[in-house]
C-alpha cells in the first residue's frame, strides 16, 4: 500500500476543511486528484506530507503510521513539486545547484555534494532536456523551465512517491504539453515513483494516470478508475452543470453542456 488514509477530518476554527477522507492508493497505480478553487487539495497534501495534523482519522504513508514514526524521514521518501516552493528558493541559486538541494529535500545546499550526487543532478537535467540551464539562475528561468528543473529536484532523492501540486499553473499550451510529455516519461519508468497529480483542468489528465479522485468541498465527490469516473454524467454531477466529454489521445476533454453554456 503506498497511500492509507482512512476517516480524516481537520478542522480549522470552526470551519470542517476535510470531510471523513478515505482514500487508498497501491502499488502500480497513478492517481489525480481533481478539485476546483477551495475545495481542500492542498490541505490534504500537506496532510499527506505530515505537514499538517487531521482532527481525525489516521493516515499510513509507504507503512509508515503517522503518529508512530519520524515524519522528518517518511518526508524524504516523498517528492513535492508546488509553485508555492518557488517562493522559498534563493533566485541566485543555479538550476544545478537546486537540484542537488534535493537530495536532503533543503533549500539551498548545507553539505558537499558526492560525486555520485552531482552525477545524478546532470543525468536529471539531460533526461528532462535542461542541460542548457544547468548554470543559469533560476530567476532566469521561465515558469516551464522551473517547473522542470523542480520536477529533477524532487527526483534526486529518488522518492517513492511523487505529489505534482498542478504543475502547469501559468504555462502556455506548448509548455504544458512538453511537461506533461516528461510527466509522462516519469511514470512509464518500470522502477520509477508514484505519481500524484493536482490539477482543477481534466484535460491534463493523461492515460499513466489509472485512477482519479475527486474532490468537492472538502469531501470526495467520486473515485475510481479514471476511464470510469471522467464521463459526462459524473462531471456533470460534480460540477453542478452539465458538461460534454470528448476523448483524444487518451484524454478527457470537457465543454459546457448547452444548457450551461446560455446561463
Amino acid at each position: 500500500m503506498i497511500l492509507d488514509v482512512k476517516n480524516v477530518t481537520w478542522q480549522r476554527d470552526e470551519t470542517t476543511i476535510l470531510k471523513d477522507i478515505s482514500w487508498q492508493v497501491h502499488k502500480n497505480e497513478h492517481w489525480c486528484l481533481v478539485g476546483l478553487n477551495g475545495s481542500g487539495k492542498t490541505s490534504l497534501l500537506k496532510i499527506i506530507c505530515g505537514y499538517t495534523w487531521p482532527t481525525s482519522g489516521e493516515v499510513n504513508v509507504l507503512g509508515n503510521l503517522y503518529g508512530t514514526v519520524d515524519l522528518r524521514e517518511v518526508r524524504k521518501t516523498i517528492g513535492w513539486v508546488s509553485t508555492a516552493l518557488i517562493a522559498q528558493l534563493h533566485d541566485h541559486e543555479t538550476a544545478y545547484r537546486i537540484v542537488l538541494s534535493g537530495r536532503e529535500a533543503t533549500i539551498g545546499l548545507y553539505s558537499v555534494p558526492s560525486a555520485e550526487d552531482k552525477k545524478k543532478a546532470e543525468d536529471l537535467l539531460n533526461t528532462f532536456g535542461c542541460e542548457a540551464l544547468k548554470n543559469r539562475p533560476f530567476s532566469a528561468l521561465s515558469q516551464g523551465e522551473r517547473q522542470k528543473v523542480l520536477i529533477a529536484r524532487a527526483l534526486m532523492a529518488s522518492p517513492k512517491l511523487l505529489i505534482l501540486d498542478e504543475p502547469c499553473t501559468g504555462l502556455d499550451l506548448l509548455s504544458r504539453e512538453q511537461l506533461l510529455a516528461m510527466i509522462e516519461q516519469i511514470a512509464a519508468q518500470p522502477d520509477g515513483p508514484t505519481l500524484l497529480y493536482v490539477t482543477h483542468h481534466i484535460e491534463e489528465i493523461l492515460p499513466c494516470f489509472t485512477h482519479t479522485l475527486l474532490l468537492k468541498e472538502g469531501a470526495v465527490d467520486q473515485v475510481g478508475p479514471s476511464q470510469e469516473v471522467l464521463t459526462a454524467n459524473r462531471l456533470t454531477q460534480f460540477f453542478g452543470v452539465p458538461v460534454n466529454v470528448q476523448r483524444s489521445q487518451g484524454r478527457a476533454w470537457i465543454s459546457l453542456g448547452e444548457e450551461a453554456s446560455v446561463r
